[in-house]
């Protein structure tokens, strides 16, 4: 499994910026795409999540303000990330796996970076 993110850049606070992730290869089994984040000196952590049935599960911190979607004919998903806040800023990582709870593949991070 293959996943090539884009999306990041530089951006105002309040602004927005929608990331995409295309996913290729052995895919048929990865219920579940999605996005984390990682800021400096700090773990990584969910962000939103989205199941192939279109279940979503997004983190507090973005509940409001990001909403994931999945178009599975393509094997994309999107975040779009509105209000974003400068503790929003980090590395964002793509990530496809079979169950909830297994590691799965991860794609190249892209960065986001909210400016005050």
């Amino acid at each position: 499994v293959q996943l090539q993110a884009s999306g990041g850049g530089l951006v105002q606070a309040g602004g927005s910026l929608r990331l995409s992730c295309v996913a290729s290869g052995s895919i048929e089994s990865m219920n579940y795409m999605g996005w984390y984040r990682q800021a400096p000196g700090k773990q990584r952590e969910l962000v939103a999540r989205i199941n192939r049935a279109g279940s979503t599960n997004h983190a507090d911190s973005v509940k409001g303000r990001f909403t994931i979607s999945r178009d599975n004919a393509k094997n994309t998903v999107y975040p779009q990330m509105n209000t974003l806040k400068p503790e929003d800023s980090a590395v964002y990582y793509c990530n496809a796996r079979q169950t909830s709870s297994s590691e799965g593949y991860w794609g190249q991070g892209t960065e986001v970076t909210v400016s005050s």
